[in-house]
């Protein structure tokens, strides 16, 4: 009898020791963080965090991707404006008596102007002109174009056409490019007509030969020779 009384001592013994152990054990890290609310409003304030720096990663990369398409269309743009201005100048470079010739794009209409030798008459620097228009009206590109020979608008062409290329903004050159073109006679390549030749009949607008309808006003409406002063006579 004695030895189950102390076997059933010694067993709530041994039992109240290991609840007492289990009260002061630590408790595990899955435990903290399913009790603990200030760890898990941590965790989302982490996530959080996290979702507003990738918001704010995938919008700033969004935003460079913007400029980035800006500038290369700006880049393309430019590309293919000095392209069309190399090429104008090609066509008026290949007429004979031009030296060289410098080209500004303002919009569909390009500014050309012709270097050509200095000592040359005025005569023959309009055919050089002339022969310069009407190779560029040929060209669909080139059928607005103002053209001019003077010497001092085809320097200040020049010198606007390297700016451009260099990348200098048109726009900086409004003021001097309204002056330039205030200042020339333009010889309009869209107004270019080659000379028909029909046989006899009426003479070309310009060329100051009479038309058939002037000699018949001429026949219609001649002199009257008796309001002219009789002629003295000697006595």
């Amino acid at each position: 009898m004695r030895t189950w009384l102390c076997l059933i001592l010694t067993a709530l013994l041994l039992s109240s020791c290991g609840t007492a152990a289990n009260k002061h054990a630590s408790p595990s890290p899955q435990s903290q963080k399913g009790s603990n609310p200030r760890i898990l409003s941590n965790d989302q304030t982490g996530r959080a965090h996290m979702n507003r720096a990738g918001q704010n990663q995938q919008g700033q990369y969004n935003q460079n991707n913007l400029q980035g398409q800006h500038t290369q269309n700006n880049q393309q743009g430019q590309t293919g404006q000095q392209s069309l201005q190399a090429h104008l100048e090609s066509i008026a470079k290949r007429v004979p008596g031009v030296k060289n010739a410098s080209c500004v794009l303002i919009g569909d209409t390009a500014v050309v102007g012709l270097d050509v030798d200095g000592n040359l008459d005025r005569s023959r620097v309009g055919t050089i002109k002339y022969s310069a228009a009407e190779a560029l009206r040929k060209d669909p590109h080139g059928k607005n174009a103002i053209v001019t020979a003077d010497i001092d608008l085809s320097h200040r062409i020049s010198d606007i056409s390297q700016s451009v290329r260099q990348g200098h903004p048109l726009s900086g050159f409004g003021n001097e490019l309204s002056d330039i073109i205030g200042r020339i006679i333009p010889q309009m390549p869209k107004d270019v007509r080659p000379p028909v030749n029909n046989g006899p009949g009426p003479a070309s607008k310009g060329t100051g030969e009479p038309t058939k309808l002037q000699n018949h006003n001429k026949a219609v409406h001649p002199q009257n020779k008796s309001q002219q002063a009789p002629p003295s006579t000697s006595r």
